[in-house]
Protein backbone atom coordinates (compact mmCIF):
# COMPACT_ATOMS: atom_id res chain seq x y z
CA UNK A 1 0.00 0.00 0.00
CA UNK A 2 1.80 3.36 -0.89
CA UNK A 3 1.90 6.18 1.30
CA UNK A 4 0.24 9.43 0.07
CA UNK A 5 2.41 12.17 0.30
CA UNK A 6 2.20 15.35 2.27
CA UNK A 7 3.07 18.74 0.48
CA UNK A 8 5.65 20.77 2.19
CA UNK A 9 5.67 24.20 2.14
CA UNK A 10 8.58 25.72 0.57
CA UNK A 11 10.04 29.40 1.10
CA UNK A 12 12.96 30.91 -1.10
CA UNK A 13 14.20 29.97 -4.22
CA UNK A 14 13.58 26.10 -5.12
CA UNK A 15 16.48 24.28 -5.70
CA UNK A 16 15.90 23.99 -9.27
CA UNK A 17 15.83 27.41 -10.12
CA UNK A 18 19.22 27.93 -8.87
CA UNK A 19 20.48 25.31 -11.02
CA UNK A 20 18.29 26.65 -14.10
CA UNK A 21 20.55 30.09 -14.03
CA UNK A 22 23.48 28.28 -14.53
CA UNK A 23 23.15 26.11 -17.65
CA UNK A 24 21.34 28.91 -19.39
CA UNK A 25 24.28 31.68 -18.90
CA UNK A 26 26.79 29.05 -19.58
CA UNK A 27 24.46 28.13 -22.69
CA UNK A 28 24.24 31.59 -23.99
CA UNK A 29 27.88 32.30 -22.95
CA UNK A 30 28.40 29.50 -25.58
CA UNK A 31 26.63 30.42 -28.21
CA UNK A 32 28.76 34.27 -28.42
CA UNK A 33 31.68 31.86 -28.61
CA UNK A 34 32.28 32.82 -32.02
CA UNK A 35 31.87 36.70 -32.14
CA UNK A 36 34.89 37.10 -30.46
CA UNK A 37 37.09 35.31 -32.86
CA UNK A 38 36.13 37.02 -35.97
CA UNK A 39 38.40 39.79 -35.74
CA UNK A 40 42.01 40.24 -35.41
CA UNK A 41 43.53 39.08 -32.09
CA UNK A 42 45.16 42.31 -31.69
CA UNK A 43 41.62 44.05 -31.64
CA UNK A 44 40.74 46.27 -28.72
CA UNK A 45 36.83 45.13 -27.04
CA UNK A 46 34.39 47.11 -28.45
CA UNK A 47 33.23 50.21 -25.94
CA UNK A 48 29.84 48.02 -25.00
CA UNK A 49 31.76 45.26 -24.17
CA UNK A 50 34.21 47.57 -21.86
CA UNK A 51 31.25 49.74 -20.13
CA UNK A 52 29.88 46.04 -19.25
CA UNK A 53 33.46 44.94 -17.79
CA UNK A 54 33.63 48.40 -16.20
CA UNK A 55 29.91 47.94 -14.62
CA UNK A 56 30.15 44.33 -13.32
CA UNK A 57 33.49 45.24 -11.81
CA UNK A 58 32.24 48.42 -10.35
CA UNK A 59 28.96 46.58 -9.14
CA UNK A 60 31.30 43.84 -6.96
CA UNK A 61 32.90 46.72 -5.33
CA UNK A 62 29.53 48.08 -4.35
CA UNK A 63 28.36 44.76 -3.44
CA UNK A 64 31.49 44.38 -1.08
CA UNK A 65 30.70 47.75 0.56
CA UNK A 66 27.11 46.67 0.90
CA UNK A 67 28.08 43.69 3.00
CA UNK A 68 30.99 45.45 4.88
CA UNK A 69 27.93 47.66 5.70
CA UNK A 70 25.75 45.20 6.98
CA UNK A 71 28.99 43.64 8.64
CA UNK A 72 29.20 46.21 10.48
CA UNK A 73 26.43 47.10 11.98
CA UNK A 74 25.26 43.45 12.81
CA UNK A 75 28.59 42.01 14.22
CA UNK A 76 26.69 38.38 14.53
CA UNK A 77 26.15 38.52 10.91
CA UNK A 78 30.12 38.24 10.32
CA UNK A 79 30.71 35.00 10.32
CA UNK A 80 27.43 33.94 7.57
CA UNK A 81 28.55 37.36 5.65
CA UNK A 82 32.33 36.85 5.57
CA UNK A 83 33.07 34.37 2.59
CA UNK A 84 30.00 35.86 0.51
CA UNK A 85 31.40 39.28 0.76
CA UNK A 86 34.84 37.85 -0.25
CA UNK A 87 33.48 36.29 -3.27
CA UNK A 88 32.34 39.60 -4.51
CA UNK A 89 35.91 41.42 -3.84
CA UNK A 90 37.35 38.20 -5.96
CA UNK A 91 34.78 39.00 -8.71
CA UNK A 92 35.53 43.01 -8.66
CA UNK A 93 39.41 41.71 -8.98
CA UNK A 94 38.14 39.35 -11.84
CA UNK A 95 36.05 42.40 -13.84
CA UNK A 96 39.30 44.56 -13.68
CA UNK A 97 41.98 42.31 -14.49
CA UNK A 98 40.30 40.94 -17.05
CA UNK A 99 41.67 43.37 -19.83
CA UNK A 100 45.03 42.08 -18.90
CA UNK A 101 44.34 38.64 -19.40
CA UNK A 102 42.45 39.42 -22.74
CA UNK A 103 45.48 41.59 -24.06
CA UNK A 104 43.97 44.85 -24.59
CA UNK A 105 46.24 47.69 -23.97
CA UNK A 106 43.39 50.00 -25.01
CA UNK A 107 41.53 50.31 -21.72
CA UNK A 108 44.01 49.62 -19.13
CA UNK A 109 44.88 53.06 -18.09
CA UNK A 110 41.30 53.50 -17.65
CA UNK A 111 40.80 50.58 -15.45
CA UNK A 112 44.00 50.77 -13.23
CA UNK A 113 42.67 53.80 -11.63
CA UNK A 114 39.31 52.10 -10.02
CA UNK A 115 41.36 49.42 -9.16
CA UNK A 116 43.57 51.53 -7.60
CA UNK A 117 41.34 53.05 -5.87
CA UNK A 118 39.68 51.91 -2.33
CA UNK A 119 36.35 50.76 -1.76
CA UNK A 120 35.76 54.27 0.41
CA UNK A 121 37.28 56.12 -3.12
CA UNK A 122 34.35 54.79 -5.45
CA UNK A 123 30.95 55.30 -3.66
CA UNK A 124 31.64 58.47 -0.47
CA UNK A 125 28.08 57.94 0.73
CA UNK A 126 27.66 54.96 3.81
CA UNK A 127 25.63 52.24 2.53
CA UNK A 128 22.09 52.74 4.74
CA UNK A 129 21.41 49.01 6.48
CA UNK A 130 18.07 47.86 8.26
CA UNK A 131 18.29 47.60 11.89
CA UNK A 132 16.90 44.17 11.94
CA UNK A 133 19.17 41.40 10.21
CA UNK A 134 16.41 39.83 8.62
CA UNK A 135 15.54 43.19 6.71
CA UNK A 136 19.53 43.74 6.20
CA UNK A 137 20.04 40.05 4.79
CA UNK A 138 17.02 40.14 2.50
CA UNK A 139 18.02 43.85 1.49
CA UNK A 140 21.60 41.95 0.01
CA UNK A 141 19.92 39.26 -1.00
CA UNK A 142 17.22 41.83 -3.37
CA UNK A 143 21.12 43.23 -4.53
CA UNK A 144 23.01 40.14 -5.21
CA UNK A 145 19.24 39.38 -7.00
CA UNK A 146 19.39 42.41 -8.82
CA UNK A 147 23.37 42.43 -10.24
CA UNK A 148 22.75 38.90 -11.10
CA UNK A 149 20.27 39.71 -13.46
CA UNK A 150 21.69 42.49 -14.68
CA UNK A 151 25.24 40.49 -15.81
CA UNK A 152 23.06 37.63 -17.45
CA UNK A 153 21.44 40.38 -20.23
CA UNK A 154 24.91 42.10 -20.35
CA UNK A 155 26.68 38.65 -21.35
CA UNK A 156 24.45 38.27 -24.76
CA UNK A 157 26.11 41.30 -26.09
CA UNK A 158 29.63 40.43 -24.94
CA UNK A 159 32.76 38.75 -26.33
CA UNK A 160 33.29 34.90 -25.44
CA UNK A 161 35.77 35.06 -22.61
CA UNK A 162 33.86 37.82 -20.96
CA UNK A 163 30.14 36.46 -21.23
CA UNK A 164 31.77 33.61 -19.95
CA UNK A 165 33.09 35.34 -16.52
CA UNK A 166 29.61 37.03 -16.52
CA UNK A 167 27.86 34.00 -16.74
CA UNK A 168 29.82 32.46 -13.99
CA UNK A 169 30.14 35.51 -11.74
CA UNK A 170 25.85 35.30 -12.28
CA UNK A 171 25.64 32.14 -11.31
CA UNK A 172 27.45 32.68 -7.78
CA UNK A 173 25.22 35.85 -7.70
CA UNK A 174 22.12 33.22 -7.53
CA UNK A 175 23.74 31.15 -5.16
CA UNK A 176 24.52 33.79 -2.63
CA UNK A 177 20.67 34.92 -2.95
CA UNK A 178 19.89 31.12 -1.78
CA UNK A 179 22.10 31.47 0.90
CA UNK A 180 20.88 34.83 2.41
CA UNK A 181 17.30 34.06 2.13
CA UNK A 182 17.63 30.21 3.60
CA UNK A 183 18.41 30.03 7.31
Amino acid sequence: MPFPHAPRARTGPRRRSLLAVAPTALLAAGCSAGSRDAGPAGSSPPPASERARARAARDSRELAERYDAVIAAHAGLAQRLGPLREDAVRHAKAFESFETAVGSASASPESAAPAGAGPSASSPVPVPVPAKEKDALSGLAAAEREIADRRLEALLDAPAELARLLASVAAAGAAHVFLLTKG
